[in-house]
């Protein structure tokens, strides 16, 4: 029976202590194993692209690059490492930038060992990862804000409906295929359609105006 390969992660923070403590308690999650650290934005991307990891971890405050510009980077560079924001700051400006930049989880710095643990390992399962009150703070958005758009919007199909239910879990591409008996290829389709129809550029978007139109909800 072979192992299961260990989650490889790249970890940046520009406090070194805090970086270790960080480390030593990811690493006794035997799933997991830090394979390179960095102290800026910029050589978190450098670290990416020599590590291919499964997770980045990042810092939003960082010299030379922050988080949010590190965060796109990699998500363009590197579409196969899945970003985690770990931070002190839950001000919307930053969630909500985040987000958008393709952060596929944004936790905070209060959160427990276990929870920052079980987090990069839903993340490196294609899942998403929200501390609480984060996750809150986007329902509120997608509930309170009034739609302020004077456009006509092309309604979604039931299956582009049926993608972006599924999407609003967290799942990965392949995930939403697997569910829905479709080729990883066909829901990157589906959502190129939605962002379209929708004017919108990152699944997040889609999501919170689709829970904000009442087409979807939140279970």
């Amino acid at each position: 029976m072979s192992e299961t390969k260990p989650i490889r992660v790249v970890l940046a923070d520009d406090h070194a202590v805090v970086r270790k403590g960080i480390r030593e308690f990811l690493e006794e999650d035997p799933a997991i194993r830090v394979v390179a650290e960095a102290s800026d934005g910029a050589d978190a991307v450098v670290c990416v692209a020599r590590e291919k990891p499964d997770v980045a971890v990042l810092d939003i405050q960082m010299p030379k690059m922050n988080g949010m510009d590190a965060t796109r980077q990699i998500k363009k560079e590197f579409p196969g490492t899945r970003v985690l924001i770990l931070t002190a700051y839950d001000d919307d400006p930053y969630i909500f930038a985040a987000l958008q930049a393709g952060a596929n989880g944004y936790l905070l710095k209060t959160a427990s060992s276990d929870e920052i643990c079980r987090a990069v390992r839903a993340i490196a399962a294609g899942e998403s990862a929200l501390s609480p009150t984060i996750a809150k703070k986007l329902v509120q958005r997608a509930a309170g804000v009034e739609t302020a758009r004077d456009e006509i919007i092309e309604p979604l199909t039931e299956r582009e409906l049926d993608v972006l239910r599924l999407a609003a879990k967290g799942m990965s591409n392949k995930q939403i295929g697997g569910t829905l008996s479709i080729s990883d290829r066909t829901v990157q389709g589906h959502l190129a359609n939605i962002y379209s129809k929708l004017n919108v550029t990152t699944r997040t978007e889609a999501v919170l105006f689709a829970l904000r139109e009442k087409w979807i909800a939140l279970q």
